[in-house]
């Protein structure tokens, strides 16, 4: 299954790339603001700060739609910028929601667990290492927020839900996909985050997402069948179908062959 993850998405990356680099460059431009328009206030903090805030936020409302817009892309379709601004409006709540849990725990990273690390004593410690290992959890497990959001439901409390029960009921593979994302990030710098870039990291956990729940579909239709042994072939065929395989000449020359 992961085999196929990274094929599928290696091929939608490749054939989408020019609308990936786009929206890419969106978010860099969205970055720009909260970085450098509040030094335009340094006389008045607290309008730098909220200016900041405000640019902060608005860069998750972006991708919030950045990644609506690129399911449509792992179900083998396409978008266009009509859908991207559509996406914008009906996803902006999301993107508020996740950017304001993003902000809060920016704040106990930065606050709260130096403060209990202060402490110089065993709860302080235990406290620190607790909140510590909870944001690791939370981070493995709302990376999947927006995929959630765009196939599962609409509801931003339920989102949340489900976005933690994926994570304990499948750890290793939200471990795998976080590396694989950090990689890939680490591998943009080099390009600016042109490519893969942000962009590609979400196309990647839509369609981990979009997997995953063909296996719990599976076993929906298949009360009985052992959970520990799933017929990814069997599951996967006609997506394998779909997606097929490539030549190096298909990929650099697709129109000769």
């Amino acid at each position: 299954m992961v085999g196929f993850l990274i094929k599928k998405n290696f091929f939608d990356l490749w054939d989408n790339i020019f609308k990936v680099i786009f929206l890419n460059l969106g978010l860099i431009a969205s970055v720009a603001f909260p970085v450098f328009v509040p030094t335009l206030f340094v006389s008045v903090p607290i309008v730098g700060m909220g200016v900041m805030l405000i640019g902060f936020l608005w860069c998750f409302v972006y991708l919030s739609a950045v990644a609506s817009s690129l399911k449509t892309i792992s179900d083998y379709g396409n978008f266009g910028f009509v859908d991207f601004f559509s996406n914008l409006k009906a996803f902006w709540p999301a993107g508020l929601f996740l950017g304001g849990i993003v902000f809060i725990a920016y704040l106990v990273f930065t606050m709260v667990i130096p403060f209990y690390l202060s402490m110089n004593s065993l709860a302080g410690l235990l406290l620190a290492a607790l909140i510590f290992w909870t944001m690791i959890v939370g981070l493995l497990s709302l990376q999947f927020f927006f995929a959630v959001r765009g196939r599962l439901d609409t509801n931003l409390f339920k989102v949340t839900k489900k976005c933690f029960m994926i994570f304990f009921d499948n750890p290793l593979f939200c471990i795998f996909t976080l590396i694989h994302n950090l990689a890939v990030l680490a591998l943009s710098a080099f390009v600016a985050f042109i490519v893969p870039g942000p962009a590609g990291v979400l196309l990647f956990l839509d369609e981990a997402l979009r997997l995953r729940i063909m296996k719990y579909d599976w076993l929906e239709a298949n009360p009985d069948a052992d959970r520990r042994k799933i017929p990814w072939d069997e599951i996967l065929y006609d997506e394998e179908e779909k997606t097929g395989t490539r030549s190096l000449r298909n990929f650099i020359f697709p129109w000769k062959d």
